[in-house]
């Protein structure tokens, strides 16, 4: 049950539904008859442009290629970008059991809104509440089947969708991505402060973006400032932490649609191991 005593009026009124509404116990959630998903981790970030998206497809794919069923609900509904990274394009289909989920070039099963327009440049201009009740149908109507993982990249900051995803959505735990910059401190906290008080675990932190690697001496330079990911994981006892370069290459392949060819070497293992780590007690 999510701890609502050190909430904002304002988040307090955004979970009651709206303003003065009596408070309703938050309820979880089930996947579709047809789907068993273990574990649910929800990739965060406190602000926009830190390659929020990118990390969890590179999460994803790391899971696939040891050997995972995994899957990806893009909750980032107006924002959507996880199947371009893919080069998925067709459209979702239903059957009498669900909507069917696209597949990637190596099986991970992805639904997400741009799969339901017509073109992938349309906007999704809608409310809140819309993009709420989207996401939760992405989850509850979907025939996901067997799923080891599944990955929900979340919108960024810390709005009223990002709590409607924590109090519907069983999850397990989430990994927050920054970027190095002076105010990374304040927007990580933020992230991870509303995940405790919903009675979510932060995982690991990923700093993005944290230096580039000069191709012919092999130098690091930290373009954006010395990285702090470090620092801050300590400070809200974050356990995993992991920092990933500034990488053109990376950029090419998600353009083309081919992230899952990105070798991320051993760069997010102890983000890996910390998921990994999530007990199957979970009531799922």
């Amino acid at each position: 049950m999510a701890n609502t005593e050190s909430l904002s009026e304002e988040e307090k009124q955004m979970l009651q539904g709206c303003h003065g509404a009596e408070a309703t116990e938050p309820t979880v959630l089930s996947p579709n008859s047809n789907s068993h998903i273990h574990h649910v981790i929800g990739v965060v970030s406190g602000k926009g442009g830190v390659g929020k998206s990118l990390i969890t497809s590179l999460l994803a794919s790391a899971q696939q290629k040891r050997g995972k069923k995994v899957a990806i609900l893009d909750a980032d509904v107006t924002g959507p970008s996880i199947p371009k990274a893919f080069g998925v394009s067709n459209p979702l289909t239903a059957d009498a059991d669900g909507i069917i989920p696209a597949q990637s070039q190596s099986g991970i099963k992805i639904v997400s809104t741009n799969l339901m327009l017509p073109a992938d440049d349309m906007p999704v201009a809608w409310r809140g509440p819309v993009v709420s009740g989207a996401i939760r149908q992405f989850f509850n109507e979907v025939n996901w089947g067997d799923i080891d993982y599944m990955f929900v990249d979340m919108p960024p900051g810390t709005s009223d969708v990002l709590l409607t995803v924590f109090q519907s959505l069983p999850i397990d735990g989430i990994v927050t991505v920054s970027a190095p910059q002076e105010l990374v401190s304040m927007i990580v906290g933020k992230a991870v402060n509303l995940a405790s008080q919903m009675d979510v675990k932060t995982l690991g932190l990923v700093e993005n973006m944290a230096y580039y690697t000069c191709p012919d001496c092999g130098k690091q330079h930290f373009i954006f400032g010395e990285p702090q990911g470090k620092e801050v994981a300590k400070k809200y006892h974050i356990p995993a932490y992991a920092t990933l370069p500034i990488d053109p290459n990376f950029a090419r392949l998600c353009d083309a649609g081919k992230v899952e060819e990105y070798e991320v070497g051993n760069a997010l293992d102890p983000i890996l191991e910390q998921i990994e780590s999530v007990s199957t007690a979970d009531n799922k």
